[in-house]
């Protein structure tokens, strides 16, 4: 086990606890009596509206340094949840006096209404008798909505049920997003505004199909080498593949600044085994920097990860590396995969589909 050389390396391994005040108690008792025909919804919302209080002072906390950002609170939900306003992000706190058999309940209504659904479900620990809450950890919704997508997560009792395992462990990491990172990074967009068609159902809209672009049906924000308007890129792309197979490439943003962006490459093409006749499709993916940069920043990682989630290559830039690349790999038509570029505390993935 590594020793710990410092406060700061002792303080990692400390959960992000919340010490409930008077007032906290005094507040979620007098919006809990409004329910106080029935007890079990009494004690939800009184333990709905102590995990927003406690929310709403960690972030008080952490924002400190910063007089201009603002957290508001909305309780006109909190039968369900409690939400938070901070900046342009929407938190919504979940609260739970327990974690069993590693299961969180998020309910139904903040994961399918489109205007009850927030940026970010933050999990908080309501222990009551101690008068502390402990911050768990957090699950984009963007991210819950491939979760559910991919294993058709249960519903018990009017709430999803999703592993703990999914979760963000680090509340910190919410503070990096607001200051380097947009909200529109962590939503899914409705298509069918006019019949309000499920969000849970519309992730699959953000999977690019690799086995169309055969076709010359290209998704939105894939465009040739030559129209990203960068002839040094195009260059480096064309030297390095001197194949005919299709190629497209997305600029992809990691919030860390307006200048900082990186071009993700992918090159696919047919292959048909001589003796099965079975039809599979190669995949190529690469990484190149942008706006004029020459290299690309030391220790940024290109992650090729399976469906379910589980790292299949990684690859991760060293002094002086201009481009990343996986290995070349090919599966069947029909094959999920995600494509993710890392830097730091920030990710973003692209959803495939052969």
């Amino acid at each position: 086990m590594p020793k710990l050389n410092s406060t700061q390396d002792f303080r990692l391994l400390l959960p992000e606890t919340v010490c409930l005040e008077a007032e906290h108690l005094a507040l979620a008792s007098s919006t809990s009596a409004l329910d106080k025909n029935n007890a079990d919804i009494s004690w939800q919302v009184y333990l709905n509206t102590l995990a927003l209080l406690a929310l709403e002072a960690w972030l008080d906390n952490k924002f400190a340094d910063i007089g201009a950002v603002k957290v508001y609170r909305d309780l006109s939900q909190i039968a369900i949840a409690g939400s938070l306003k901070l900046g342009d992000y929407k938190l919504c706190a979940i609260a739970t006096e327990h974690l069993l058999n590693e299961i969180v309940n998020i309910p139904q209504e903040i994961i399918e209404q489109p205007q009850l659904t927030p940026h970010f479900y933050v999990l908080l620990e309501v222990l009551e008798e101690e008068e502390e809450v402990i911050i768990r950890g957090f699950l984009p919704y963007k991210q819950l909505i491939e979760i559910q997508n991919e294993l058709q997560l249960p519903v018990h009792n009017g709430a999803y049920q999703i592993p703990f395992s999914y979760f963000d462990t680090e509340p910190n990491h919410i503070v990096t997003y607001y200051r380097y990172a947009q909200p529109s990074e962590f939503t899914v967009a409705i298509i069918d505004k006019v019949n309000q068609v499920n969000p849970v159902k519309q992730i699959h809209s953000n999977i690019t199909k690799l086995s169309q672009w055969l076709q010359g049906i290209i998704d939105e924000g894939w465009k040739t080498i030559d129209a990203l308007a960068n002839p040094e890129l195009a260059l480096a792309f064309s030297t390095r593949n001197t194949n005919q197979d299709t190629k497209k490439a997305k600029i992809i943003n990691l919030g860390l600044d307006l200048n900082t962006k990186f071009a993700l490459l992918v090159c696919i093409s047919p292959d048909i085994s001589e003796d099965t006749q079975e039809e599979k499709i190669n995949v190529l993916a690469q990484l190149y920097p942008f706006n004029g940069e020459k290299f690309l920043p030391p220790n940024i990682k290109l992650i090729l990860l399976s469906k379910a989630g589980k790292t299949l290559q990684e690859v991760t830039a060293r002094f002086q590396d201009n481009y990343l690349q996986l290995k070349s790999f090919k599966g069947k038509p029909g094959t999920k995969f995600s494509i993710q570029v890392s830097f730091g505390d920030i990710n973003v993935s692209e959803n495939f589909e052969l």
